[in-house]
């Protein structure tokens, strides 16, 4: 993107369910005069098109390409690193979509990578297996390195911790 916006969105945007006075408007005026611009997340739960999706029910008329997650950042680097590589993944569709959208293979055993993300599914069964297969050479990498999460019933652990 050359000379444009980056937004994040959470407590930018909207807090909650709730769109911040003025951030309709905004991002309207941003439409209006063919400003490029991207909404930030550090939220690996999601695609896209769920944040778009989100964010059209906000009142914000944007598309799958306005949006940019760390799990698509993630994955890029993976695949730039070694691609059509494997992972075992902690996390949600978000990170499993980006991930095959990278030309990654989602695996049970013997990975390339352990890649930790956002979410509230996960188990400890499956951090034990993480960790094994990181003793035995996978590397780790998380999504972004945030110890918790603010929720609307208070914050609950964030990728951060997990990893």
């Amino acid at each position: 993107m050359k000379h444009g916006f980056l937004i994040d969105m959470d407590g930018v945007i909207y807090r909650g369910h709730e769109v911040i006075p003025g951030a309709d408007v905004f991002v309207r005026q941003l439409l209006d005069k063919d400003i490029p611009f991207l909404f930030l997340t550090n939220n690996s739960q999601r695609t896209g098109r769920d944040v778009a999706t989100r964010l059209q029910r906000m009142g914000m008329p944007v598309e799958d390409r306005h949006i940019f997650t760390c799990a698509m950042a993630t994955a890029r680097f993976l695949a730039a690193q070694k691609p059509h590589g494997t992972a075992f993944i902690i996390g949600e569709g978000g990170l499993t979509q980006a991930l095959h959208h990278n030309g990654y293979s989602i695996v049970d055993s013997d990975p390339d990578y352990v890649v930790v993300g956002e979410g509230r599914t996960f188990t400890f069964e499956n951090v034990e297996k993480a960790v094994r297969m990181i003793m035995n050479g996978a590397k780790l990498v998380a999504t972004n390195p945030d110890p918790n999460c603010p929720t609307s019933e208070g914050l609950r652990p964030g990728c951060g911790a997990i990893a």
